[in-house]
């Protein structure tokens, strides 16, 4: 088996430890007032170092961050140091990043401040994991972790290490997004009775091949990118397409369950008011099956405006390449403790796909990425509302934690917050794996487990693989 560069920190001496964080595993990464320059005084850099961990697609977002000041990506990493070279040559305009396989010597050389954890699902609670053990402040990509279990490792973590910690839910940062979710938390359409949201498409299981396939010895760099999955004959299709797979992510896609279903789910927190807890009940309503996310008809307008009660708008015009997507989906409910359903009903086609309708006492707001609606329609037309997003939608998230790299104060989607809309994600997909349609979960958001449901607390964590076990917190 290759060398486990992304293993524990198991193996370092408290010497090790000591000189690769600055402090010890044991007790909180503490920084003083003087250094930080909350005590009147100029900190001793204006300037955030940045590793990124992960050089797909997705980490090119980075580019959004550029005009945030204070923000300096300085280094990159994969475990295909050609990748992590090619990244380079793209996206760092001829500056001298440095460029690694592996994320400690990273951390260590080029004396970060921060790292941006944009790897795989299934590999990214052992990258955060490790950076903030080894002193760093994380920007986690979402999905943060690949079960409920992974989820609170980390918010354990970052309170023990003290790590200042931003999950990638941008809407949190929106102004426009901030400006709706508070009209509803702050009752201007009453007590929220229904919310409703969409239905996302679930993750396939991967049947092709098994370990058992697996007769000679794979490449170091396939191990590695396997981590703590089952280790597979290499396959483009799982490579390539890992955000498909239950092995690697819980529904990666556009329109799917923790691919969009983090954004959505989390505006519903952020809405409602429910950043720290969770619903009290989930239902099954039909049998899970392979369903289209929409029929994409053409919707009746009139001047223009779609005909409806609330104008609510046809997501699948705005993001091309839903039209045709199909996978396992199935209608469900969830209760809060405060009474409000939420109901996962909609489609691509037929609302916000990146947010939810709420339906209160008096009214209705929708609210979408960077688009409100109402009904009354004067709701959102208000003078304060802040309109469209003014610069890249990623620059005001990146803002907000390089802030508070600077403040210790807690990010805007802190990973407390980003576990709360996690959850949700990972609830859908163990309701719809355990099936029992009509039978009424009950869930414990304080202890993060079911009451009436074995089987699902069974699915709350997974089996690792020997050798790519997590860190211990």
């Amino acid at each position: 088996m290759a060398t486990n560069k992304f293993s524990t920190l198991k193996s370092l001496t408290r010497r090790d430890v000591l000189r690769l964080s600055g402090a010890a595993l044991a007790t909180p990464y503490l920084v003083s007032s003087a250094a930080l320059g909350l005590d009147g005084g100029t900190p001793p850099s204006e300037t955030v170092r940045v590793g990124i961990v992960g050089c797909g697609g997705r980490a090119r977002f980075i580019r959004e961050g550029a005009g945030v000041k204070g923000f300096q990506v300085v280094a990159a990493c994969d475990i295909q140091r050609e990748r992590a070279e090619a990244f380079v040559r793209g996206m760092a305009g001829g500056a001298p990043w440095g460029v690694y396989d592996d994320l400690r010597p990273m951390i260590e050389k080029e004396k970060l401040d921060a790292v941006m954890t944009m790897t795989t699902t299934h590999a990214r609670a052992r990258v955060t994991l490790v950076a903030m053990q080894m002193g760093m402040d994380v920007y986690i990509e979402k999905p943060m972790c690949l079960t409920i279990a992974e989820g609170r490792m980390l918010v354990d973590a970052a309170r023990k290490h003290g790590r200042v910690t931003q999950v990638g839910s941008q809407q949190r940062s929106m102004p426009i997004n901030n400006w709706g979710s508070d009209l509803v938390k702050d009752g201007a359409i009453g007590k929220i009775r229904v919310v409703e949201a969409p239905n996302f498409v679930g993750p396939f299981r991967w049947t092709k091949t098994s370990s058992a396939d697996v007769t000679e010895p794979v490449e170091p760099w396939w191990d590695a990118w396997t981590d703590q999955a089952e280790l597979r004959p290499y396959d483009p299709a799982l490579h390539r397409g890992w955000a498909r797979w239950w092995d690697y992510d819980g529904g990666g896609l556009v329109f799917g369950v923790t691919g969009w279903g983090t954004h959505s789910y989390d505006q519903i927190n952020r809405a409602l008011g429910t950043d720290d807890t969770g619903p009290v009940e989930v239902l099954l309503e039909e049998p899970v099956a392979n369903r289209e996310t929409g029929r994409f008809e053409p919707r009746e307008t009139v001047g223009g405006v779609v005909i409806g009660e609330t104008g609510d708008e046809d997501t699948g015009t705005r993001y091309h390449g839903m039209a045709k997507l199909s996978g396992p989906r199935a209608r469900m409910r969830m209760r809060f403790a405060s009474g409000t359903e939420l109901r996962l009903h909609l489609d691509g086609d037929r609302g916000p796909g990146l947010g939810a309708i709420f339906t209160g006492e008096d009214g209705r707001i929708e609210i979408n990425r960077n688009r409100l609606a109402s009904n009354p329609r004067e709701l959102v037309r208000a003078a304060d509302n802040p309109g469209p997003n003014r610069r890249p939608e990623s620059a005001y998230h990146i803002e907000d934690w390089i802030e508070c790299i600077k403040t210790r104060e807690r990010c805007t989607a802190d990973v407390e917050i980003g576990q709360r809309a996690t959850t949700l994600c990972y609830l859908v997909n163990i309701a719809r794996d355990v099936g029992r349609v009509g039978e009424v979960l009950r869930w414990d958001p304080e202890a993060e487990r079911f009451t009436n449901c074995d089987e699902g607390n069974t699915m709350l964590g997974r089996p690792q693989r020997e050798g790519w076990e997590l860190p211990e917190v």
